[in-house]
């Protein structure tokens, strides 16, 4: 069971052009409007992200046996950014047979986090106002990916095939979650070399060793 803790943290509050304050999560009782999809009008309702990932990296830093390496670089471009990267923090495991992750700030503002060897999480996924997501929301999905990465609740894996897929799952204290995308949108070389490293360890990590 993990120690982690979420700090107390006050969301900003949002307000339309009428002054009236945005309840995000609960705006449509049934479809949201067709122009909803294409409108991402106040992006700042996230921020409290940045804090979360922030308590998220002192945690893992307390508790595990990691290198610690901060600077503003992300690695390879992400894959479907927003924002440009403010800061990324790479937590890599004293254990080879441990997933690196890198947590990667932008300004929009949200978080990227980079698991195992091709995996990309955004948070949030969608900030338009027809996905109507909240930060608390974003925040759950958060720290239960970054956990189960850190406590080897991680499987990555390759297909095979002339249009091979990079496949995740992910095991969580209430549930799973799984998806994939196509190898191609990661350089062949990385593709490669992650297919290698995923062969010696089974496509399954290890939890990462605890400080001493």
């Amino acid at each position: 069971m993990s120690s982690y803790a979420r700090p107390a943290i006050e969301g900003p509050v949002v307000r339309n052009d009428d002054g009236r304050v945005i309840e995000y999560g609960r705006r449509w009782e049934g479809s949201p409007p067709e122009d909803s999809y294409s409108v991402d009008a106040h992006p700042e309702r996230f921020a409290p992200l940045h804090a979360v990932a922030e308590a998220l990296v002192e945690h893992l830093r307390d508790t595990y046996d990691i290198e610690v390496t901060e600077g503003v670089e992300s690695g390879p471009e992400l894959r479907r950014p927003t924002g440009e990267v403010a800061r990324t923090v790479h937590l890599q495991p004293r254990d080879p047979a441990a997933a690196p992750l890198t947590i990667v700030f932008t300004d929009y503002p949200g978080v990227f986090v980079r698991a195992g060897m091709l995996q990309e999480f955004a948070f949030p996924v969608c900030g338009c106002d027809a996905c109507d997501s909240t930060w608390e929301g974003e925040a759950d999905q958060l720290e239960k990916t970054v956990l189960a990465v850190a406590e080897g609740r991680f499987r990555e894996r390759i297909g095979g095939g002339a249009e091979p897929w990079v496949e995740y799952a992910l095991e969580f204290p209430d549930g799973s979650s799984s998806g994939r995308v196509p190898a191609g949108e990661s350089p062949a070389p990385r593709v490669e070399a992650a297919r290698a490293r995923l062969d010696e360890n089974g496509g399954g990590w290890q939890p990462w060793p605890l400080r001493a």
